[in-house]
């Protein structure tokens, strides 16, 4: 994520989650933004304007009479400024008062004021969280158009209780704010995305795969979440996890194993998408029998032989039911011969768009953060990008397509 150039103003409310605060104003920072900070004046008792001052760079603004402001009216100059506004935390008093348009303290009366994307991170005791007037606010609040509300997580409170009231996690805030920055021009939209390998099961130990990590397709659907899309995931076994946006998006996961399993994840639930992108690196063989037993090696023999059946090429089967209002996009990871293998699946399964990247290009293919694509087309057209990040290409393919 880059915030290169953004402004985001940074609103601390007086709850214990206080102190995770400088590590989302350093993480802030890292990404390019500038950042400022507005407080109650309950929340310096958990965090000092010190340490504030320090991670940020920028006195904080904590008393609208104070003597050292740099503008008489602050609460009016910082909304001009920031692009971005985040309440965290927000506690219970907090939300109530910004829900009724009461605007009596520093952070209330800058928040009054902001008209631009503001995202709130509720923070409180359970009993407080679950108050009729404190989910009577959130509601509320969740309802305006330039708002990010996020539910509170469950866990472990100061107060020593367990329960619904923790604020979400620092990545989930950091998710939010780019969430929130970043146009929704995938409203209404709904897509489906696969990801990831599959496992073609020898027996119950062993199975054919690939190397592939999911990144490439994890990377896509962050780009469609952000963009205001309804996703559907279906996605092999991989190490990565989509959990902070799921705090706050429509995304549905289906977790699969085989190539069966995704062919039957996708050709039920592409009739009501819009779009699929089909990234995932599924096998184009399986085993014809499974054993149900660990296959062990048999004393004076040196070799086995699997026989291996093709597996549902899903790109095909999706490509021939698609409808005219319908968009399917393919992959394709090529060790040779890239173009014409690439040109021949975009025309034999009746793909849309079609993204080409080779095996011998440095900082292309599996496990790796970046890589270097190419777009074909339909029409003929084709259109190449330089060594980029796996979530920098996910972003140009969604460009590419609307």
């Amino acid at each position: 994520m880059s915030l290169s150039g953004k402004h985001i103003l940074v609103g601390i409310s007086g709850g214990i989650a206080a102190y995770k605060i400088p590590e989302l104003i350093r993480l802030l920072k890292k990404a390019g933004a500038d950042v400022q900070v507005v407080t109650t004046k309950n929340a310096l008792e958990f965090v000092t304007p010190l340490t504030l001052q320090t991670v940020s760079g920028h006195k904080v603004y904590s008393d609208v009479f104070a003597a050292i402001n740099e503008h008489s009216t602050e609460h009016i100059s910082l909304p001009d400024w920031a692009d971005l506004m985040i309440i965290a935390p927000a506690t219970a008093n907090v939300l109530c008062k910004m829900a009724n348009g009461i605007a009596d303290d520093a952070l209330t009366t800058t928040f009054a004021a902001m008209r631009k994307p503001v995202v709130i991170a509720p923070a409180m005791n359970t009993n407080m969280y679950e108050s009729p007037a404190t989910q009577k606010a959130i509601h509320q609040l969740a309802q305006w158009q330039n708002i990010t509300m996020l539910d509170a997580a469950s866990g472990e409170l100061a107060c020593g209780t367990t329960g619904k009231g923790r604020m979400q996690e620092i990545d989930v805030l950091v998710a939010a704010i780019d969430y929130a920055l970043t146009p929704k021009t995938l409203s209404g939209k709904h897509i489906l995305i696969t990801a990831g390998p599959t496992q073609e099961a020898i027996d119950p130990v062993r199975y054919i795969s690939n190397a592939s990590t999911g990144k490439m397709g994890y990377a896509l659907v962050r780009a469609c979440l952000n963009r205001g899309a309804e996703v559907t995931l279906v996605s092999g076994p991989t190490h990565l996890s989509l959990k902070a946006w799921q705090a706050f998006c429509p995304l549905h996961i289906k977790n699969i194993v085989s190539s069966a399993e995704m062919c039957e994840a996708t050709t039920t639930i592409f009739p009501q998408t819009d779009m699929a992108i089909l990234c995932a690196a599924v096998a184009d063989f399986t085993p014809r029998t499974t054993a149900d037993k660990k296959i062990k090696k048999q004393p004076g023999t040196t070799d086995m032989s699997i026989q291996l059946i093709t597996t549902t090429d899903i790109a095909a089967t999706l490509g021939k039911n698609k409808t005219p209002n319908q968009t399917l996009v393919g992959f394709a990871l090529e060790t040779h011969d890239e173009l014409a293998n690439a040109e021949r699946k975009l025309q034999s399964k009746n793909l849309d768009m079609i993204v080409l990247n080779s095996l011998q290009d440095a900082g292309a293919g599996f496990g790796v953060d970046t890589n270097k694509v190419t777009f074909l087309y339909k029409d003929g057209t084709k259109k190449h990008l330089p060594l980029l990040s796996k979530q920098e290409v996910a972003d140009a393919i969604i460009d590419q397509i609307y």
